[in-house]
């Protein structure tokens, strides 16, 4: 199954019948105020009004679409959750259709206006459910013929993992059970043919099995750095990474009945923010930065200018950064310090740092150096919210003492978070793993509003000059 492809067909379908809406709409106007079928199909006397209005009509309806979230895994939604998410989408469009025609024609009669607001309503939700549930059809077949199919890894060999299998086996046609991974203290109780080799043979097995999911169901001996050392590299494969719940996990509600039937499992690759949340998210760092980098050009220009003129070298520093799923991107900034202040060996930076420039001491206070970032947030490395960035260099430091760094692949960095409001600066190892225990805490709270105080809070403190 090619996911980009899948929610691509789902996209198609969905212009289709936005399309279609529109036409049976217009058809439906013509023939309450003409009333006549024939008349009410004919071309209309102002076609680029028509077609602009069509267009307008399509992109509106994809937009509104996205934002409820139903393109994050519309093929995971259940029946009802599908329909829900459709009687949202046709609510708001309708309305928001209605509240244009109402402010452009205010001598639309209200029975009017209520009739052809719910007929609107009926139709948009009739149709795209229509063609929602062919592709959804479609692809449930293909998952109950195997013919897609997600295929599965459970770490463990004891009693956990027989279980673990049984409700896999019993409770999910989606899953396909490729075999064991053994790993140490944990007794031998499922069948030996399918043991396909120990831990360190799993990279191997994720490349040549293409798999899909893994659940940890290892017997309640392994320890959470145990966990970690498992976990850790596995991130770079964009996987879902389960584990069987402990006694804290049930406790403090972790675990979660999910697609699989009965068995509570705790997914450490999903985030706490929903669909909706996270399309809306993507969308406001595009709007966000786009705006930004227009409105700042100016600053831009003129920063530019005078770094070329205090410092040989390039305005702009560039710099290998690890992001999302532990893949490494380049980060852009000004440039702040004098070329050559690292020789080649990463080095942490300090408010008093002489490496520093004079522009480049501005340019930290206030923060204005992550300027250039909104370009790294437009190409999709980064968000507007979101944990810092590190180098290879000072992971490897930091989850020799806190092995959970790992969890933060799961999300985009970000150019703010509570992290650098909190922490500032890090010049020390220490730092670094206190503004990691605080984004720990926003991955574990994210949500739009969460984003929203950090935003607050970040205006306060650029307006306050307390970047470093």
């Amino acid at each position: 199954m090619n996911k980009r492809q899948l929610i691509i067909k789902y996209i198609a379908f969905d212009i289709l019948s936005s399309l279609l809406v529109w036409v049976s709409f217009v058809i439906y106007r013509k023939t309450i105020n003409e009333f006549s079928i024939i008349n009410s199909l004919a071309f209309p006397h102002q076609p680029l009004y028509y077609v602009i209005s069509l267009l307008f009509f399509i992109l509106f309806c994809t937009l509104t679409h996205y934002l409820t979230g139903y393109y994050q895994t519309p093929y995971q939604l259940t029946r009802t959750a599908t329909i829900i998410n459709t009687f949202i989408s046709s609510i708001i469009i309708s309305i928001a259709v209605f509240l244009i025609h109402k402010i452009t024609d205010v001598t639309v009669s209200l029975n009017y206006f209520y009739i052809s607001w719910i007929i609107l309503v009926a139709q948009s939700f009739i149709i795209t459910i229509i063609f929602r549930s062919i592709v959804s059809s479609n692809v449930r077949t293909n998952f109950r013929t195997k013919k897609w199919t997600i295929n599965t890894l459970i770490i463990g060999t004891g009693q956990n993992a027989l279980k673990t299998e049984y409700e896999l086996s019993t409770n999910s046609d989606k899953n396909t059970l490729i075999g064991f991974i053994s790993i140490p203290n944990d007794k031998i109780k499922v069948a030996r043919e399918l043991i396909l080799g120990d831990i360190s043979k799993i990279e191997d097995l994720i490349i040549s099995h293409e798999i899909k999911e893994i659940i940890i169901a290892s017997e309640d001996t392994m320890y959470d750095k145990a966990l970690f050392e498992i976990i850790n590299p596995l991130f770079k494969y964009n996987i879902n990474i389960l584990f069987t719940p402990r006694l804290y996990e049930i406790i403090t509600g972790s675990a979660k009945i999910n697609q699989k039937g009965l068995l509570p499992l705790v997914c450490i690759t999903n985030t706490t923010m929903s669909n909706w949340e996270t399309s809306i998210k993507r969308f406001m760092d595009i709007g966000i930065s786009t705006g930004s980098l227009i409105l700042l050009s100016p600053i831009l220009a003129y920063f530019i200018i005078r770094i070329k003129l205090e410092s040989k070298g390039s305005a702009f520093y560039s710099q290998e950064r690890i992001g999302r799923y532990g893949k490494p991107f380049m980060i852009y900034k000004f440039r702040t310090m004098y070329v050559g202040s690292e020789n080649g060996q990463p080095m942490l930076s300090s408010p008093n740092d002489n490496r520093i420039t004079p522009t480049g001491s501005i340019l930290r206070k206030y923060r204005l150096d992550e300027i250039p970032q909104f370009w790294n947030i437009l190409k999709g490395e980064m968000s507007i919210v979101g944990p810092r960035p590190e180098r290879q260099y000072f992971i490897d430091q930091i989850t020799t003492v806190a092995p959970y760094y790992c969890l933060l692949y799961n999300i985009r960095p970000g150019l703010t978070s509570w992290g650098p409001i909190k922490v500032g600066y890090t010049d020390t190892l220490d730092k670094m793993i206190n503004r990691l225990n605080y984004d720990i805490i926003y991955l574990e709270n994210m949500s739009i509003l969460t984003d929203i105080k950090i935003l607050v809070y970040t205006i306060e403190t650029l307006l306050n000059g307390k970047g470093m």
